[in-house]
């Protein structure tokens, strides 16, 4: 019989592990007959929200950004998205950036879609517009080798523009590939796994990770990983970016 004690999961002053056998699902209003995860947000200590919604028979999502920018990425299933006056079926691997002070809607989702999200409130630049609505597919993007090492590609699937404050890209790591640095950045990340598995170093803390895990990591806490198994190891990460590094 399994130990109902035993977990993965691990949450830190800087840093956490979330896997999916710790799930206590959330109701979002306006999001309808889905299943809601919030994995990261404000109240653990990160300046971001990430969460993993499932649809049910039925599912919509309705709402509109105000403060916060919202990034919209289909694990699996299948969706329409339609903001403002723009309208697409997003299918697997595809997503949509959602600007603030828009209005949204996702309906005729397939049973079992999912999708992630990505939360953080805009931080406005002078001379620069806000960006507007973005829909694209992960597999239009090119993946360029990472650092000179074949083994490391990266797809950064947001503009780099300065009127962005968030990046979203996915990494993946062929068997065996690791990052070629302990790394200790002002850059805040949320990530979950969509395939694979290997170890991640996270403030001198060694952790297994695989497919469906998600990692809460703040500015400065040093991170290392390396894929293991039999397939590449991908995850998909949020950071912030493009802006001045105080408030003073």
């Amino acid at each position: 019989m399994e130990i109902s004690a035993l977990t993965r999961s691990v949450v830190k002053r800087n840093h956490a592990v979330i896997a999916p056998d710790g799930y206590i699902n959330s109701n979002v209003p306006g999001w309808e007959n889905c299943t809601v995860n919030v994995i990261i947000n404000e109240q653990m200590g990160a300046n971001l929200c990430q969460t993993l919604i499932t649809a049910a028979p039925n599912c919509t999502l309705k709402g509109i950004t105000k403060a916060s920018q919202i990034f919209f990425y289909v694990v699996e299933g299948s969706t329409k998205a339609n903001i403002g006056n723009k309208g697409y079926t997003l299918t697997k691997g595809q997503f949509v950036y959602i600007p603030i002070e828009k209005e949204y809607l996702f309906e005729d989702m397939a049973v079992g879609t999912q999708l992630l999200t990505f939360h953080k409130v805009y931080e406005h630049l002078e001379g620069y517009d806000v960006p507007d609505t973005l829909f694209g597919d992960q597999k239009d993007i090119e993946g360029p080798i990472y650092m000179n090492d074949d083994a490391l590609r990266i797809q950064v699937l947001l503009p780099a523009e300065l009127g962005f404050d968030m990046a979203v890209n996915i990494f993946t790591y062929q068997t065996g590939g690791n990052l070629p640095m302990v790394e200790t950045h002002i850059m805040e990340h949320g990530l979950l796994y969509l395939q694979g598995q290997g170890i991640y170093m996270l403030d001198h803390e060694w952790y297994p990770i695989k497919k469906g895990d998600s990692i809460w990591m703040a500015p400065y806490c040093q991170q290392w990983f390396t894929a293991m198994g039999k397939e590449p190891a991908i995850y998909i990460y949020y950071k912030n970016v493009n802006r001045h590094p105080t408030t003073i």
